[in-house]
Formats: C-alpha cells, structure tokens, sequence
C-alpha cells in the first residue's frame, strides 16, 4: 500500500472504536498465512489475536481454501427461504451432533452479534406464544454479548463500552458476576445474588443470558463452572430460559469443545459464531430445543419472526465444515492444552510485576490484566517493531493464539508482552 493509501484510510474509513477525529494508527496487511500477517512493508507479525479470536486454524489454510473453491464454483450464495443446500445441511447436522444434547434445531445466521439478537427473539417470542408477556432478560455484570441493540441491551450497563447508550436501550435486570475463579473452591455465597433476584422477578423473566465461564469483552474473566450448574438448576427450577453466549468461547477455545461442557449443562438456547467459520467468512448460528422451537412455532405467528438476507449463505457453511473436519480427530484438545501450558509458564510470573494487577490463563486464552489502562496506539506501534500483533484493550493485554501456533511464534508473543512491562510507564496510561 502507498502513503496515499494510508491517508486516505485515515481521513476516510472508520474502523471500529476508532476516532475520526484521532484515528489511531492502522497498519497495512496485504497477506496472511498460518500465523503470520505480512505487512505491505514485508513485515510479518505472528497474529496473537486469532482475528479477534475467530481464525483457530490459522490463515489461507488449504482445507478450507479448497472447501471454498470446491463450493463458488457451484454457488456462493442463494436465499434460505424455501431452499435448502447441502453445505446448511451438513453444517447443522454437525453441530447438532456437537453441541451440548438437547439442542436439536438450528437457526443460521451471519454474526454473532445476530445470533444473540436471535437468541433473544426466540425466547421473547417463546413467551407469547405460550401467552405470558416475558418482557425481561437477566444478564451478568462485566458481561458482553455484541453491538447491535438487542445485544447491547444485554451488557453491563455501567461498565461496558455500551453504557452511553443507556436510556435508549430497553432496560433489563443485572446480577454480580461471579468472583471465584476457575480452577478455585466453590464459595457458596457466589450465586447469591442471582438466587435473590431470581426469587423476586423469575415471572416477568424471558431468559437468563450469559457467557459460559470465560467472560470476554467485559474482561476476560473466568468464572468457577459451579456457577453455570446452578444457574441451569434454578432455570429449571423458576421456568426460565437459559442463553448460552459461547461466541467467543465456542470450538475448543478454553479446552471444551463449548464452556458449557466444564459443567456438564445443555443451555436452552446456544449461540455460536466466530471460529465457526476459523474467521474465513461471517457465519452463526443460534440453537435451541425442539419444545422453544414448537412452542415458538404453535404460536400467533406460527413461525419464527426473523430471516437474515445472507442465513445458510452456503460459502460459509462449506468453511464451517472445513473447520470442522480439521477438529473432528480432537488433536485440538492436546495443541490447546500444549499453548494453555506454554502461557501459564511465560505469563503467571508477572503476577509479582508491580504494574501488574492480575494473570489467568484458561485453554488457549492468556491474560495480563495492568493496575492502569494501557496507552494503546504506543504500546501496538511496540508490539509491532517486535514482529507480533497483540492487541490489548482497557487494562488487558492477552493472547488468543491460533491453535497451530508453534512454540517459538508462541514464545516470541510472550515474550514481546513480558518485555513491554519492563519499558517506560508510556505504555500505560
């Protein structure tokens, strides 16, 4: 890319949580393969983002290039409604075989960010239908479920980069996070308050929503399974949805092929995106069980409300099965223990760091949680001139690496966050 280009980037093309006013600083990729970005410059950063946690397998891998290939030249795209096609079938019979048992019936849609949108229409929708007006979600603080408003709606109202939107939002009931930790003794009081609210409000509730032990976005905190357990039990218990946000946590990300296999629950409704796809294309899907979906379907309406343009858009779903194939043999399982490993023992020293607050590690998810925000567009510029991408944000510098990441591109990644916590304060705020 030329300096022109870059210019014009700058003065024209708003990228996300960026200013217009004082863009932060864009760096030009012009290729990516395995786990390296290539600069226009030549450069290459090992990726320690995953694409914001989507490109599990890494870039250009041939499985799913050819997938793609096979698949345009029969068609890219044709609508869903009243067409099916054998890529949306494979793809969902796969995922119903995968995700937690009971979820039976799979809705295809384009982000992740819909399919929480579609999550919460399904369980408004479910509540008409059986004729009581549900009009309420609870949802967990620090939590975070996508941009668009249903979504939004559902994060933390005080604590998230949403919170200028309250007042325009439709308000809904929040309940402290869970505090003790993976891997911690349960503390029986940690459900309290979610048990208290639960007793007062369960009959003007549609749905519990959550992010199943790691909380991403709000974060990237993780959370005891023990919680999970007894927010299913007393769904059962009150007569209330559950929500399974596992965007970010789907497809072996903290070890289990979903976070809500470390506790042994099947969610009402399961909203995935993200690595569905490995971050080859835009792709999610929203499942639920059979009784949400006929009583959806018995009601007023007679069917689900909602039917995105691009749902079951059939490039897609022949990246997704690609993926898929490349997970289906579990090596995943010991590469994301190997990296789990390999960050604990890189990371978990800087706990004593004095500019260091906290460090967690769970499945292939490291964080260095700072005592100060870092001062961003420095600290990135850094990472940079060291050959790695990392980008952090708030406080959190982390690391959600491809699973096929080598130990050597890991350790460079490491070390690059070990060696900024020893330069000037420049890089916190």
């Amino acid at each position: 890319m030329q300096a022109d280009d870059l210019a014009f980037d700058s003065r024209h093309i708003w990228h996300p949580y960026t200013s217009m006013r004082h863009p932060l600083p864009t760096y030009p990729v012009v290729s990516a393969s395995g786990c390296e970005l290539t600069l226009s410059d030549g450069r290459r950063l090992v990726d320690g983002m995953s694409s914001w946690w989507a490109a599990i397998h890494g870039y250009n891998h041939p499985v799913i290039n050819q997938a793609m290939n096979d698949q345009i030249s029969r068609m890219s795209h044709v609508m869903f409604g009243g067409i099916t096609h054998p890529p949306a079938v494979e793809l969902c019979r796969r995922l119903v075989a995968l995700t937690p048992e009971g979820l039976e019936c799979v809705f295809l849609a384009d982000s992740g960010s819909v399919a929480v949108e579609v999550a919460i229409k399904m369980a408004l929708q479910y509540w008409q239908a059986r004729g009581e007006k549900r009009r309420e979600l609870l949802a967990l603080r620090r939590g975070y479920h996508g941009d668009t408003f249903g979504a939004m709606s559902a994060c933390d109202p005080d604590n998230s980069m949403h919170s200028l939107y309250q007042g325009y939002l439709p308000p809904h009931r929040f309940v402290d996070a869970p505090q003790r930790r993976f891997g911690e003794i349960w503390n029986e009081g940690d459900d309290r308050s979610l048990t208290t609210l639960l007793a007062a409000h369960n009959s003007t509730l549609a749905a519990i929503i959550l992010e199943p032990i790691v909380q991403g976005a709000g974060g990237m905190r993780f959370y005891h399974p023990e919680y999970l357990r007894r927010t299913r039990a007393l769904c059962d218990y009150y007569g209330v949805l559950l929500i399974a946000d596992e965007i970010a946590t789907g497809f072996g990300r903290t070890g289990e092929w979903f976070a809500c296999n470390h506790a042994g629950i099947t969610p009402d409704i399961l909203c995935l995106g993200k690595a569905l796809t490995s971050g080859a294309l835009s792709l999610s899907a929203t499942l639920t069980r059979r009784h949400v979906a006929e009583t959806i379907s018995d009601g007023d309406a007679g069917c689900f409300m909602h039917g995105p343009t691009f749902m079951g858009n059939p490039l897609a779903c022949a990246a997704a099965n690609a993926s898929l194939s490349l997970l289906q043999d579990e090596s995943w399982r010991q590469r994301v223990a190997a990296i789990a490993a390999q960050l604990s023992a890189g990371l978990m020293p800087l706990a004593d760091h004095p500019r260091v607050y906290d460090v967690r590690v769970l499945g292939a998810i490291g964080v260095v949680e700072t005592k100060q925000p870092v001062n961003l567009a420095p600290l990135q510029r850094w990472f940079v001139e060291r050959g790695v991408w990392i980008r952090p944000f708030g406080k959190l510098i982390y690391l959600m690496p491809p699973y096929i990441i080598s130990p050597p591109a890991l350790a460079q990644l490491i070390d690059a966050i070990v060696d900024a916590l020893t330069q000037p304060a420049h890089f916190l705020s």
